[in-house]
């Protein structure tokens, strides 16, 4: 499939998918034909919705009175909700015919208007299985598992931005799912704004690169080709093996950003706003490099083992690589120096049904594999860039104190918070992503 130029380099969108809804027709392809077939978004009625919520409510009654009040509170609700399913009928037939008369309130109340940090309120995570073929003790497992990963997710991606990925599909019945979050997917951020945040995309063909975050540090590494395919295995692994020695090197003095992103979503707006203001145009093109990136590849300095470990460093970096993120990119791949690897994904604007497609495909792809699909590196094409380098030559001293203490909301937090990892059993659902079958 041809990867196509936007009209415009970036979109910013504040949550109604309807802004965007040309880009999959530019776009085209398998992933976008069956979306003016999609039945609307169904109301159940106020019956349905009081048969559903009872039964899983009726347990958690403490004695004969609440059970009771319970019912009764069901019973007189068919009658003091009618006006408002009316509205919701009158909302789905007028406002919102041409999409989802959820999806509005969906993205902005419950993601973009929300104050609270995204780190541990809203971001996800999926801990991948290890790659066979990467030991940890070979020399840099997580240098040869980073590349593979890229390898595999600068593959993916290729599919998702030209349209050339199938749809997915649901169920016994193959059922037909949505595609409009893939557009949301790669070379994407949230950005702070006070009272409602917004998320940018970027134009994927121009914008051939990812992020690699090492030590608190980001650089900007080339990823693709300027077809979209991925640059041979050789040149990533370098270019990962350059951004750790870059990273060593970087003078400790240099303010680290990424704890920024954790902080309230007004404080941290502030704070971007302070940013661009005292760093002038070196602070913005550093910023714009970041957000643009296709993704983020955190190489973090640690090597967890348990589930538990690796689980509390996936979820939020801990104490020690929580300025190893960036938490308003779209996707974050960690990888630890063992070579143990996961994901961490900002949900505004994107569920989870992507993702289980993209991550099917990264842990598929062991370096065993990418070594044998990968074009032979004769010169390399890798290039690497030191980010925020320059960008703080203008900023005051005062600024840089207060960027100094961002991490202090970040550290005071998170002993409030804890995860437990337990191994469950799930319910077998198939779900059609290419051409494969993912259960969950």
């Amino acid at each position: 499939m041809e990867l196509k130029t936007w009209p415009e380099r970036v979109y910013k969108c504040d949550g109604d998918y309807r802004n965007e809804v040309f880009l999959e027709e530019l776009v085209g392809g398998p992933l976008y034909e069956n979306q003016k077939g999609l039945p609307p978004l169904p109301i159940p009625s106020i019956e349905q919705t009081i048969d559903q919520f009872l039964p899983t409510a009726l347990p958690l009654a403490k004695s004969k009175a609440e059970v009771m009040a319970l019912k009764a509170a069901c019973e007189s609700f068919l009658e003091e909700a009618k006006l408002l399913q009316e509205l919701l009928r009158t909302r789905a037939k007028e406002e919102m015919n041409d999409s989802s008369w959820l999806q509005v309130w969906w993205n902005q109340l419950g993601y973009l208007k929300v104050r609270d940090p995204v780190v541990v309120n809203v971001s996800y995570f999926f801990s991948f299985v290890d790659d066979p073929s990467v030991k940890s003790s070979v020399a840099m497992p997580n240098v040869k598992r980073g590349a593979a990963i890229m390898f595999a997710a600068a593959g993916y991606r290729k599919q998702v931005i030209t349209g050339g990925l199938p749809a997915g599909r649901f169920g016994r019945r193959d059922v037909a799912l949505c595609s409009t979050a893939y557009k949301y997917m790669f070379n994407a951020c949230r950005i702070p704004v006070e009272g409602q945040d917004a998320y940018w995309i970027y134009d994927p063909s121009r914008n051939t690169h990812c992020i690699v975050a090492r030590k608190g540090h980001f650089f900007s590494v080339e990823l693709v080709d300027g077809f979209g395919n991925s640059l041979p295995l050789a040149d990533l692994e370098k270019q990962l093996e350059d951004c750790i020695s870059l990273a060593d090197a970087a003078p400790s003095s240099r303010p680290k950003l990424g704890l920024l992103t954790s902080k309230n979503r007004n404080d941290w707006a502030c704070d971007r706003m302070q940013l661009l203001e005292r760093g002038g145009m070196k602070m913005e093109e550093a910023l714009e490099k970041l957000q643009s990136g296709a993704f983020v590849l955190n190489l973090d300095d640690e090597a967890p083992v348990s589930r538990q470990e690796c689980g509390n460093l996936l979820w939020t970096g801990g104490l020690k690589s929580g300025e190893n993120r960036w938490f308003d990119k779209s996707i974050q791949i960690i990888v630890c120096n063992n070579g143990k690897a996961g994901l961490l994904a900002e949900h505004s604007m994107m569920d989870g049904m992507p993702m289980i497609g993209f991550a099917d495909a990264i842990c598929k792809m062991t370096y065993a594999k990418a070594q044998k699909q990968s074009e032979i590196s004769y010169k390399s094409r890798g290039h690497v860039v030191d980010i925020f380098q320059l960008a703080f030559l203008d900023v005051d001293d005062k600024t840089i104190r207060h960027l100094e203490s961002s991490g202090k909301p970040f550290d005071t937090a998170l002993p409030y918070h804890a995860l437990l990892a337990e191994r469950v059993s799930f319910l077998v659902v198939p779900i059609k992503h290419g051409n494969s079958f993912i259960s969950l």
